[in-house]
């Protein structure tokens, strides 16, 4: 019996809090502007054919995932919105064909064996994303290989060019604010010079999250909404709903007097002298629970109180000191939502928050919460 059977362990997925950080974003743009969320990693953690179901209800324009497999598995699953693969790679594109999946494209090695696809298949006008390397140089065409990426496309009628987008390396960090607005300069630059050799307008964009906050006046004709949808900003101040919620029930509890010793694995977890209660959770590190949590680093929520870890943290399980807290078997406990946040979390490891939020593995079920 899985986790989502029993109902000990899920990830809740407030629809309210969706749609108000949907809106905090939407409302930053002009009304013609397209919006683009990232489901990739299974939709940050959350659940990529929840999520894209949520998505697709509120308007989204676009989705975007990293892999084939990703867009395929929302085609799978009644899944309709134009689908951008940003790392489309070569094996794939039968699938990403049949899939109405369409492709990112950061060189010519990725093109020209598309094109070929394509040919064989009779189609013409298929519909790619050329990605523009303006500085993070993960991906991308750089400035001096556009001549032949243009010299290619004349040629071949296969593809038809539906954006060009580039990514940003920094748009969360004021200290980087020169660095970012020449990648924007560059962007504009090498777009236009596509734009003006295609004959025609494909969409623009580069914005991901904190560049919507950050740098709205290069919104172009999409931006792509990836963290601050799932509840996260890049500006102080700016408080968005967190999305997710990952809570456990407890398992059982048991009250240990100092003759009982240690707990857990290695018996780093150690019982006071007055003695110590303990309530066992189904979460472990199996389930993206980081074993730096263990031995008191973190506490989660329980009936209005924080119990801190205690002992290690197990594949499946970890312990928590409920020492006068009231509490019994089957009551809930929250690893992160409202209290404790993700970013709480994220901070006692010295990471991020997509981290915390991408290491949460499917075997936890994902539930929707439309009140």
């Amino acid at each position: 019996m899985s986790k989502g059977e029993n109902d000990f362990s899920r990830l809740e997925l407030r629809l309210p809090a969706c749609r108000s950080n949907y809106r905090y974003f939407r409302g930053l743009l002009r009304p013609s502007t397209k919006l683009l969320v990232l489901v990739k990693a299974n939709a940050y953690g959350h659940g990529a054919v929840e999520f894209a179901s949520m998505m697709q209800r509120e308007g989204a324009d676009y989705l975007a995932v990293a892999l084939p497999v990703e867009g395929m598995e929302l085609r799978r699953s009644g899944i309709s919105l134009p689908i951008l693969v940003l790392t489309a790679g070569t094996d794939f594109f039968p699938e990403i064909i049949e899939h109405r999946l369409e492709p990112g494209i950061p060189n010519l090695y990725t093109l020209e064996p598309l094109c070929a696809e394509l040919r064989r298949r009779g189609l013409r006008q298929f519909p790619i994303h050329i990605k523009l390397d303006t500085g993070m140089h993960r991906l991308g065409f750089m400035s001096s290989e556009l001549p032949a990426l243009l010299d290619f496309l004349k040629t071949h009628d296969e593809v038809r060019v539906a954006s060009v987008y580039s990514h940003l390396a920094a748009a969360e960090d004021p200290a980087e604010d020169p660095f970012t607005r020449g990648q924007l300069d560059m962007f504009s630059q090498n777009a236009q010079t596509l734009t003006d050799a295609l004959g025609y307008k494909p969409m623009w964009h580069i914005l991901n999250s904190a560049g919507i906050e950050r740098f709205p006046q290069y919104q172009y004709d999409m931006v792509r909404l990836g963290i601050g949808i799932y509840g996260i900003s890049s500006l102080p101040g700016v408080q968005l709903s967190p999305v997710a919620s990952l809570k456990v029930k407890v398992l059982q509890i048991k009250t240990l007097g100092p003759e009982d010793g240690t707990i857990g694995y290695g018996r780093h977890g150690h019982v006071a002298p007055e003695g110590t209660t303990i309530a066992t959770i189904p979460v472990g590190y199996a389930d993206g629970m980081d074993r730096h949590f263990g031995c008191g680093a973190v506490s989660f929520s329980i009936n209005g109180h924080r119990a801190p870890t205690i002992g290690n943290i197990c594949m499946d399980m970890c312990m928590i000191d409920v020492t006068g807290i009231p509490c019994s078997v089957g009551d809930t406990v929250t690893i992160f939502g409202e209290d404790p946040t993700v970013g709480e979390l994220a901070g006692i490891l010295g990471t991020i928050p997509y981290e915390i939020l991408t290491s949460v593995p499917r075997r936890i079920e994902r539930i929707i919460l439309r009140k």
